[in-house]
């Protein structure tokens, strides 16, 4: 099977799972898969969990590069991959795993998938989501509370400790490397639309 990768970055709650929703709408899951970094995050259950709590996980180093190449690399090579399962209330990889199988259209998204050279050599298509820092932060701090578990002090207070700081040394500094840049996200249909052509594009191509 030919199989091409598109990766998308963007600050923390710019838009890219949304965005990535929308690639997989046009065309259903038989096309497309997703993949996210942040299930690639280093394993950490050999630390107690005060020192998990208050790692940086928003530096490159926090992702287990190694594991994410080699997995995106055997997609291209026609196998399937075990993609971790992270637990984010506690900072640790869990046992199960989720099998993705070859597709046509593989997407990688998270906000360091165009820092890394490895991995930009692996995308047929970069793209990042360039959403406004306010609106980023809100979405965070919903998502956070609602889906991992978190208070709002312990959200503003790693926002402001490394997420932010972060962005601004890594995240941001990506966008230059980027095919597309777009604003907000899956909410901005004429992006989805160009990406669709694009991808077409490249599937009759190949």
């Amino acid at each position: 099977m030919n199989t091409i990768i598109i990766g998308i970055a963007g600050g923390t709650g710019s838009g890219k799972t949304s965005l990535a929703k929308g690639i997989l709408s046009e065309y259903g899951e038989g096309e497309v898969a997703v993949i996210e970094q942040d299930s690639y995050y280093n394993d950490l259950s050999h630390i107690p969990y005060e020192e998990r709590v208050i790692q940086n996980y928003d530096h490159p180093d926090s992702i287990d590069i190694k594991l994410f190449e080699s997995h995106l690399q055997g997609l291209l090579n026609g196998e399937s991959v075990n993609v971790p399962t992270y637990d984010f209330s506690t900072h640790v990889r869990m046992d199960k795993t989720t099998t993705i199988t070859p597709h046509h259209v593989i997407v990688v998204e998270g906000i360091l998938t165009l820092h890394y050279t490895q991995l930009r050599d692996l995308f047929a298509i970069k793209i990042f989501v360039d959403t406004p820092a306010d609106i980023r932060f809100i979405r965070r701090l919903t998502r956070d509370i609602h889906e991992r578990g978190r208070t709002p002090d312990s959200v503003n207070k790693q926002y402001l400790a490394t997420v932010r700081p972060m962005h601004d040394q890594f995240v941001e500094p990506s966008k230059y490397f980027a095919d597309l840049i777009v604003p907000e996200g899956g909410e901005n249909k004429v992006a989805v639309d160009l990406i669709r052509t694009k991808i077409n594009s490249i599937l009759k191509k190949l």
